[in-house]
């Protein structure tokens, strides 16, 4: 198994329309296109609007073959500038993809 890290800064005054977009339209699209979320996080004591979340993917081919498909659908490029209408939700984002060690207890 593999495991993606996700962290996005939201531009200011925008997270929660950043959390509309992923619990209206990407969660969703997750779900059709099969990618499996593991959790959603926002940070309690430390930066501000972000979000942070998991994914689980089998491989990276497995990884980028999802990830293409959900790009290429036309509702997420709809939903997307939808959301984006009046400026950008993310400011910045960053992603680690990771691999659990032989003692984890997630595999």
């Amino acid at each position: 198994m593999l495991y993606e890290y996700r962290c996005y800064q939201a531009v200011p005054r925008r997270l929660p329309d950043l959390h509309r977009r992923l619990q209206e339209l990407s969660l969703p699209l997750f779900a059709k296109h099969e990618i499996e979320a593991i959790g959603f996080w926002v940070t309690e004591v430390g930066t501000s609007d972000q979000l942070h979340f998991l994914l689980r993917w089998q491989d990276l081919a497995h990884r980028k073959v999802k990830l293409d498909a959900f790009g290429a659908d036309p509702e997420w490029q709809r939903g997307r500038s939808a959301s984006e209408a009046n400026g950008p939700l993310v400011a910045r984002a960053t992603n680690q993809l990771w691999t659990p060690t032989a003692y984890s207890p997630l595999k």
